[in-house]
């Protein structure tokens, strides 16, 4: 399952690799649309130079089962896109000469599989293949050290309660549960350790949570 994080990651790889750095990083979402795998979208504003483009969007649908390598994919057929709007080249159509000329370039150098357009009606819808998973999420808020976020291994949750009412230096601590795919690529700990991250990060995250329990907080 992808996120905006994997968006941005390989945005900047293939930016690299393929498009010479050029591509100022757009927004870019993961949509669950059933009829289009990616989009590319921007405004035009028309300025005393003429009409400028900007605030790009560029969507991956996750609405389908897929690989990675699919998703790969997808991405690069709307940064295409992006490029050539972008550098403010004519093409002949949405999917013209220019665009095929790049995907074939990138398809026969690099062993990309990128096409001008995707049978969608072929293709699985992901809801029906994946069962969500439940997830036991510990936060954790530590003296001088910061945040911390966990998913634990539900056989060690007494262990690593006693563990906590034991460490001073743990100012807070909350249990949740949750079956957001966000939580797909953490670790299963069995120990205290965890991921860190900002206070305004976890407050975004909180509020998806649903507490474990009335005494699932602590305050040291």
């Amino acid at each position: 399952m992808i996120d905006e994080l994997w968006l941005e990651k390989w945005f900047h790889t293939f930016n690299h690799s393929y498009f010479e750095d050029i591509l100022p990083l757009p927004r870019l979402q993961v949509s669950s649309s059933r009829t289009q795998l990616g989009s590319m979208s921007c405004k035009r504003k028309l300025a005393w130079r003429g009409i400028t483009t900007c605030d790009y969007v560029i969507r991956v649908s996750n609405y389908y089962v897929q690989t990675e390598r699919q998703y790969q994919n997808v991405l690069l057929h709307e940064m295409i896109h992006y490029y050539i709007s972008y550098k403010g080249i004519c093409d002949t159509s949405p999917h013209g000469k220019v665009f095929c000329q790049i995907m074939h370039k990138l398809n026969q150098t690099y062993g990309w599989e990128i096409h001008v357009s995707s049978r969608c009606k072929a293709m699985i819808p992901a809801a029906k293949t994946n069962k969500k998973r439940s997830y036991l999420i510990l936060f954790t808020e530590v003296d001088n050290r910061g945040c911390y976020l966990s998913v634990v291994h539900p056989h060690y949750f007494g262990t690593l309660v006693q563990s906590l009412s034991r460490i001073p230096a743990v100012k807070k601590y909350c249990w949740y549960t949750s079956s957001d795919p966000y939580f797909s690529d953490f670790p299963t700990v069995r120990t205290l350790r965890g991921r860190k991250l900002s206070r305004a990060e976890w407050e975004k995250i909180a509020r998806k949570l649903k507490p474990l329990d009335i005494h699932s907080c602590h305050a040291g």
